[in-house]
C-alpha cells in the first residue's frame, strides 16, 4: 500500500460518518482483507479512495440484505460465483425470518389480549364453554381485582395459548368435581376422611390448570368459597352448605401437611 503526505482520500472517521458504520467494522475488515484502504499516511492512518468507497458501499448493502462477511466476499470477488443464486438463497432466509417475526407479533398480540380480558373467547365460544349463566364481564372485573398479582400474569400466559377445546376441557373437569363434591357432601364423606383429602388434592389439580396452586393458596380459596356471596351461591347452587362443607374439606386436608388453616396466607410457605 503507498504511502502519501498528501490528504487525498477519505479518513477512517470521515467513511463512518459517510456509511454510517463503526470504526471498529472498517478496522476490522481492513484486518480480514474484506476491504483495505489503497492509502495510508506517512504517519499510518488509513485513507480511502473513490474505489474503496464503491466497495464498502457495495459490502454495506449485501450487509443490510443479511449476507455474511464471508458470502460478501464470495459476491465481490469470485468471479464465478452465481450471485442471483446466493441472493434468492438469501431472500429464503429473510422470508423464513420474516415469518417468524409476523409469528411472534401475534403470539405478542394474543399474549397482550389475554393479560387483558384473560381467555381469548367471543361471547358465543365463552357461553357454549362455560354455559349460560357465565358472566362475559368476569375475566375483566378479575383483572380488575387481581390484575396486578403473579397469579394473574400465570393465568394471562396459559390462556395466550389455550384453544377453546383446551377451554372445555378445564370447564368439563370443573363440573365433574362440582358434581363429585356434592355427592360426597351426600354421602356423609367427613373432613380428614381419605376420601375428603383425594377430593382436595383433585380440587388443587383443577384450579392449577390457571395458575400453580399451593394448599396455603388452596385454603384461602376455601375461606373465599364460603365468604364471597358469588362463589357461595356457586357451590350453595349444587348442594345447600357446599360452600362450607368445601371450606371444612380443605382446612382439615390443610393440617394433615402441617397447615394451620388460621395462619395460612396466599403468599405464605410454597407447600
Amino acid at each position: 500500500m503507498p504511502d502519501t503526505t498528501d490528504v487525498d482520500g477519505l479518513t477512517v472517521g470521515q467513511v463512518s460518518t459517510h456509511l454510517d458504520v463503526t470504526v471498529r467494522a472498517l478496522h476490522h475488515w481492513d484486518e480480514i482483507g474484506l476491504a483495505r484502504p489503497s492509502l495510508r499516511t506517512t504517519a499510518g492512518y488509513r485513507l480511502y479512495t473513490p474505489g474503496d468507497l464503491e466497495r464498502l458501499h457495495r459490502i454495506v448493502v449485501y450487509r443490510e440484505l443479511g449476507l455474511g462477511l464471508d458470502g460478501i466476499r464470495t459476491v465481490l470477488d469470485d468471479s464465478t460465483a452465481d450471485v442471483p443464486s446466493a441472493l434468492r438463497a438469501q431472500r429464503t432466509q429473510v422470508a423464513e425470518r420474516i415469518d417468524r417475526l409476523q409469528q411472534l407479533s401475534a403470539g405478542l398480540d394474543r399474549m397482550i389480549d389475554a393479560h387483558e380480558r384473560g381467555p381469548l373467547l367471543s361471547v358465543e365460544q365463552q357461553a357454549a364453554v362455560f354455559g349460560p349463566h357465565w358472566n362475559p364481564n368476569g375475566p375483566a372485573q378479575a383483572r380488575q381485582r387481581y390484575g396486578d398479582t403473579t397469579q394473574w400474569r400465570q393465568y394471562a400466559e396459559r390462556s395466550a395459548s389455550r384453544t377453546p377445546e383446551e377451554w372445555q376441557a378445564i370447564a368439563d373437569d370443573i363440573a365433574d368435581l362440582d358434581r363429585a363434591l356434592g355427592d360426597a357432601m351426600d354421602a356423609g364423606v367427613t373432613p380428614g376422611s381419605p376420601e375428603a383429602n383425594q377430593l382436595v388434592e383433585r380440587h388443587r389439580e383443577v384450579f392449577a390448570s390457571y395458575f400453580p396452586l399451593t394448599r396455603q393458596m388452596q385454603v384461602c380459596l376455601g375461606r373465599m368459597y364460603e365468604a364471597d356471596p358469588g362463589f357461595a351461591a356457586h357451590y350453595d347452587s349444587i348442594r345447600a352448605g357446599l360452600a362450607t362443607w368445601l371450606r371444612r374439606i380443605i382446612d382439615a386436608s390443610a393440617r394433615t401437611h402441617r397447615i394451620d388453616p388460621n395462619t395460612a396466607t396466599w403468599y405464605g410457605s410454597q407447600s
